[in-house]
């Protein structure tokens, strides 16, 4: 199951996931409003998803122009859809009014709300907020109904599962249901009354799974996500009143949203394309010179953007394993496969010619090597995963961390691998698995096998792997299998990270 669902989420891009799931919950509320199973007016919702989806357009495209970036379609429909979810419907025009101007405001936020091009806050939670002090409209979360919670925990699974942020959904559900629960019961409802105003008449899953969850308002690492959910959980369930503000679900996630600006790279990252070089056959590395200094550590991934025409099902921005070491100078890389029915994505970015334009959105990831170097440990890459490793030994080796490392490389590919010479410069031992004969392995490696590397397999070459921390990375079929394999041999400190539909 979880093979086939790292197959089947991988070959669709996060925002059309996103898009997707909240077009069919809001098929499944117009048509349960239409049997009135739910509250909503069904007339109420047919005229308010129009308005919030064209307002949200429009404000987005304008405000792109603006700034003369190019519109993102499927982000614009995605915060009409979370303000026609949030908004009260309404068939008066001024309750339509207030949809639209909290569908300009959000559309717009992305633009004018922002910091060298990046904006601060959920567009949806920013447009929304305004109308708890405006009398023109209102946010009721209607979306938070019991019929509703099924395709919405279904849906939200799926968007948290494809992000990797199942832990900061579970963080935010367990703070803020515990919360909810105790004061319920503190207040002298019922266990029922408690779970049921939790859990089935609430927005809590809705807001972790399509706000919280929001890719560009996360901070880079992992300890930095789970804290602001605390800190947003806590926000959200605990009831106060400072001045004008009170308690509610927007405020504590716009909150959440300015905190964790400060956690990343503060603004758009702005580059130029400088070089694209084969460096084996059907490995693409594709070099870039960013406008202004950047950070990152290595094994950390950026979010490319790149429009262009007729782009396919997997969309205009993708995630890469930056492959060049953080140290490598006034350039960054990447590393792709190319396949002969490639993705849009791809043959675009192979033909971007040199001095070309490219805007990341920015950089995240917990693949990172500890801080002690003293730390043994293995590598275990399969195919293209070897990405973050390059960067990661590249940089160990320019610092002359003189870390203990094995690498195990597993390859299905009898052409030459990519990054030997990275690894074979920074003296790593060097175990291959795949069809390479022994004899053309650069001097020093070692053939493991020509079968599928297995755990026992590991174990005999590396009898020390229990006590070296592991960090597996490649499809997600390999992971899967070989994090399960490692953990039978006595392997207990896995890290991991797949190269899913990217």
């Amino acid at each position: 199951m979880k093979r086939w669902l790292d197959r089947t989420l991988g070959s669709i891009a996060m925002y059309k996931l996103v898009l997707m799931s909240l077009m069919v919950i809001a098929i499944i509320a117009i048509a349960l409003a239409l049997f009135d199973l739910i509250s909503p007016d069904p007339l109420a919702l047919l005229a308010s998803l129009p308005v919030a989806l064209a307002f949200s357009f429009v404000a987005s495209w304008l405000g792109a122009r603006v700034v003369r970036q190019r519109a993102h379609l499927e982000s614009s429909l995605i915060t009409g859809l979370l303000v026609f979810f949030i908004m009260a419907p309404s068939l008066e025009i001024m309750g339509l009014l207030g949809i639209a101007l909290a569908s300009t405001i959000a559309g717009a936020s992305k633009f004018l709300i922002a910091f060298r091009g990046r904006h601060i806050f959920n567009p949806a939670a920013i447009g929304a907020y305004v109308f708890i002090f405006v009398p023109l409209g209102f946010p009721t979360w209607w979306v938070g109904t019991p019929l509703l919670q099924p395709f919405i925990v279904v849906a939200a699974f799926l968007i948290l599962y494809r992000t990797q942020r199942l832990d900061l959904g579970v963080v935010f559900v367990v703070v803020a249901a515990s919360i909810r629960i105790t004061l319920t019961l503190a207040g002298g409802g019922s266990l029922t009354d408690a779970l049921n105003f939790t859990f089935a008449s609430s927005q809590l899953i809705f807001f972790v799974g399509f706000m919280l969850s929001e890719p560009l308002t996360q901070p880079p690492r992992r300890w930095q996500r789970l804290s602001i959910a605390v800190v947003v959980a806590l926000l959200f369930a605990i009831p106060f009143s400072i001045g004008p503000l009170y308690s509610d679900p927007l405020l504590a996630l716009l909150i959440g949203n300015l905190i964790a600006f400060f956690f990343t790279q503060r603004r758009t990252i702005q580059m130029t394309r400088v070089e694209t070089t084969e460096i084996t056959p059907g490995i693409w590395e594709v070099t870039f010179s960013p406008h202004r200094p950047i950070t990152f550590r290595a094994g950390q991934y950026i979010e490319l953007s790149l429009p262009h025409a007729s782009a396919d099902f997997r969309g205009v921005r993708r995630y890469f394993t930056i492959s060049s070491a953080p140290d490598a100078g006034a350039t960054l890389s990447v590393t792709i496969s190319v396949s002969e029915k490639s993705s849009s994505f791809k043959t675009a970015l192979l033909a971007l010619p040199r001095g070309s334009q490219v805007t990341a959105t920015g950089i995240w990831g917990d693949f990172v090597l500890p801080r002690d170097t003293a730390e043994p440990l293995l590598l275990v890459a399969g195919g293209i995963g070897v990405t973050p490793f390059a960067s990661q030994i590249a940089h160990a080796h320019r610092q002359a961390e003189g870390r203990d490392v094995v690498v195990v490389y597993a390859s299905s590919r009898s052409e030459p691998l990519p990054f030997s010479d990275v690894l074979s410069e920074a003296g790593a031992r060097v175990i291959v698995f795949g069809p390479q004969p022994a004899q053309a392995l650069p001097a020093g490696w070692e053939l493991g096998g020509k079968g599928r590397m297995s755990g026992d397999a590991l174990s005999a070459l590396v009898p020390d792997l229990a006590s070296r921390r592991v960090y597996l990375s490649g499809p997600p079929a390999l992971v899967n299998d070989l994090k399960s394999a490692l953990r039978a041999n006595g392997a207990r400190r896995i890290h991991t990270d797949y190269f899913s539909g990217y």
